[in-house]
């Protein structure tokens, strides 16, 4: 079975830790024990490359021969990296906020056979958060108005947000340190390193009220909030409450849930700092790390690398040099975040000899579309092992949100053990086997289909959904694409041409409803352009016709094929919310928390739409009245002979937007419907058309 790499999983004191981390260190000074997890991950390389099988977040094949294939010797398989990590910090709001321990009860299952040895363990550190507060002698009022909803809490973390769609009531608080609690406990009978949040320096106002002489900076806003939610206050890095309040929050949580020794803090998180000295940032930077040390001397320090590609004019060399080496060497972890796209490691000489891991960020606000970058994945990691004095010392998975393109997951978790790339092509037709439980000559070429196309956006990609389908609609929307949307059309037929073999395997199913979907969202792309063009040309007729069609028929189709997966389903995201709560009123703010992240994000629509998702009911209820309304303008400029005024057009939606947040309407929780029959039916009818528009394979 697969054994962990000599360093990837660690449990020795700190400074015997933190040497290790050295790449001039030879690794055999570190042991590794990390049973449960390599035992985990041995078993799903038996299942997966011996018998055939495949777990995935849509689904598992488990379908094992009979007799279990013996092998002929020991299986062995060592990591080239200490770490295969796991998450994101807003994955804990885009994904996780509504989960109870049965769900991530699932989740750590499917880390543990994925090899994950490192991942973040956030839940209930709000409980403690209040405890420390109280103590410092804010009220009860300051705290609520600080902590933002559950929906929210990445954000708040990251000291973006505050107040914005809380407070977090008392049985909140409550239920997330139970989730905590048994987290882990599995977490580290699995052998996983828990990694605990730490101090990052953002405060409560009500810090400045109970002290009043400290030094604190009101930072400005951030993304398109104002002050009313955002511009939190951060204390100056040489104000002795900074250690104070670190260090105490840091021995609280120790006291509540253990340590494993690594502790994670984003200080500067999509926000400007105070000042770009090369001194101010040191400052900061060793501040936090000496309030995690006051707590546990053997403290090791995760930090995400967001900021220094996602503000690189701020983060020149002698700032982002300045940040990272003001930790001593070894016991601060870099997080490459979106290595696949926009890596970080070239351009800072290997994080200025700080250790780091090569992640895969892909996705963003755990939106829905296929997507990938599969070259760069099978390429990227075995670059940045090669780089000169490389302190890479793992790969990770860190999307913003989950549940979504099962395949390329599959794709890095298997790379992280790897020493060389894959031939690609292979890899997908053994993957499509192993997926639906037998071999199918269409399925496979399908998915070589998707592979080449849709799954390897090339370049600086970011996989962020624009599709006019989920944007709020305008004259100057982009409808292009990174792939030839014929690839996706042939894979369509395909597939549904697959069924007759392949119908009964449920991930088959869930993969018709994905594929048809993304189909959707190309038509959808088409449908608006002829919409535009009538509109240009004068041509009322036009516009009506291929208006009804996407208001009437195709967008109906779609809303129906989602409601028949449970994966897409409005309706469940929303019972998981409400059944967070212990009480109507919580059950009504949690559902508001979430109705709102998936299309607002805000009060005013203040980062509207950025985590949108193609969900039944979201669809029809959300997204087709947008269109609704948009067409309706459309026909009356051309009908009165007034010009289509955007501004004018935005206002009258976001009463659409707003309403739909609050409508209260209940969403089915359960699917409805035969997928393959959905499936066929938008087939059938919007095939012809999208090849003709696509032009050849």
């Amino acid at each position: 079975m697969p054994q962990s790499a000599p360093g990837s999983t660690l449990q020795l004191p700190a400074p015997a830790l933190a040497a290790a981390f050295s790449p001039q260190q030879d690794v055999n000074h570190v042991v590794a024990v990390f049973a449960g997890v390599a035992a985990a991950a041995g078993l799903y390389r038996y299942l997966r490359d011996f018998c055939g099988c495949h777990v995935s977040w849509s689904g598992a094949q488990l379908r094992l021969p009979d007799p279990l294939p013996r092998l002929a010797a020991e299986l062995r398989a060592v990591s080239p990296g200490r770490f295969r990590y796991y998450q994101n910090v807003c994955a804990q709001s885009y994904s996780y906020a509504w989960w109870d321990w049965a769900r991530w009860e699932r989740e750590l299952d499917w880390m543990a056979l994925s090899g994950i040895n490192l991942a973040l363990a956030f839940a209930g550190q709000e409980a403690v958060w209040q405890r420390v507060y109280l103590s410092l002698g804010l009220n009860q009022s300051e705290i609520d108005a600080y902590f933002t909803g559950p929906a929210f809490l990445a954000w708040n973390r990251m000291g973006n947000l505050r107040g914005w769609a809380g407070p977090l009531p008392r049985a909140w608080h409550l239920k997330q340190l139970y989730v905590q609690y048994r987290v882990l406990e599995r977490m580290r009978s699995l052998g996983m390193i828990a990694v605990l949040p730490a101090f990052a320096g953002h405060v409560p106002q009500g810090v400045l009220r109970v002290f009043p002489r400290v030094n604190a900076t009101r930072l400005g806003a951030w993304s398109h909030f104002d002050c009313a939610y955002s511009c939190t206050y951060l204390l100056d890095p040489q104000e002795p409450m900074f250690q104070v309040i670190g260090t105490l929050f840091l021995k609280e949580l120790i006291k509540e849930f253990g340590t494993d020794h690594i502790y994670s803090a984003d200080t500067f998180n999509e926000m400007a700092p105070p000042s770009a000295e090369p001194a101010y940032l040191a400052a900061v930077s060793s501040a936090v790390f000496r309030a995690m040390t006051g707590a546990d001397p053997e403290a090791l320090w995760l930090m995400q690398g967001w900021l220094f590609q996602h503000q690189p004019d701020f983060w020149q060399p002698a700032q982002a040099r300045a940040l990272l080496r003001a930790v001593p060497l070894g016991r601060m972890i870099v997080l490459d975040l979106f290595a696949e796209s926009k890596p970080v490691y070239p351009w800072t000489e290997s994080f200025y000899g700080q250790p780091f891991i090569w992640c895969m960020l892909h996705n963003f606000g755990g939106n829905h579309g296929l997507f990938g970058a599969v070259e760069a994945l099978n390429s990227g990691p075995f670059a940045a092992r090669r780089f000169p004095n490389s302190t890479m010392v793992g790969t990770g998975l860190a999307p913003e949100g989950i549940e979504q393109n099962d395949v390329v997951y599959e794709l890095m978790n298997e790379l992280g053990w790897r020493h060389e790339p894959l031939e690609l092509a292979s890899w997908v037709t053994r993957y499509a086997e192993r997926r639906y439980g037998t071999a199918s000559t269409a399925a496979a070429r399908a998915w070589r289909l998707l592979l080449r196309s849709v799954y390897n956006c090339t370049g600086p990609c970011v996989n962020h959904n624009r599709s006019p389908l989920v944007r709020r609609p305008s004259l100057r929307m982009d409808t292009a694409l990174w792939y030839n949307r014929s690839d996706v059309y042939e894979a369509w037929r395909l597939l549904l041409s697959a069924a007759g073999e392949l119908g009964a395997s449920g991930t088959f199913r869930y993969d018709v409803a994905d594929v048809t979907r993304q189909a959707a969202q190309q038509l959808v792309g088409d449908y608006y352009v002829l919409i535009r063009e009538a509109f240009e040309r004068r041509a009322l007729p036009e516009l009506l016709a291929a208006g009804g069609v996407l208001l009437y028929d195709l967008l109906p189709e779609l809303d129906g094929l989602l409601g028949s997966q449970r994966l897409f389903l409005l309706g469940l995201q929303l019972e998981a919310a409400r059944a967070a709560a212990t009480s109507d009123r919580e059950a009504e703010q949690y559902e508001l928390n979430a109705r709102n992240q998936l299309t607002l994000w805000g009060p005013s629509g203040n980062i509207l739409d950025y985590a949108n998702k193609q969900l039944g009911g979201l669809v029809l209820d959300y997204y087709g009245v947008r269109w609704s309304l948009f067409v309706s303008a459309l026909v009356e400029s051309l009908n009165s002979g007034t010009p289509f005024h955007q501004e004018q057009f935005n206002q009258a939606v976001f009463q659409v937007e707003r309403g739909f947040v609050y409508n209260g309407k209940r969403y089915p929780a359960v699917p409805a419907g035969d997928t393959l029959e959905i499936a066929r039916k938008i087939f059938l009818k919007y095939y012809p058309r999208a090849v003709r528009r696509a032009g050849p394979v």
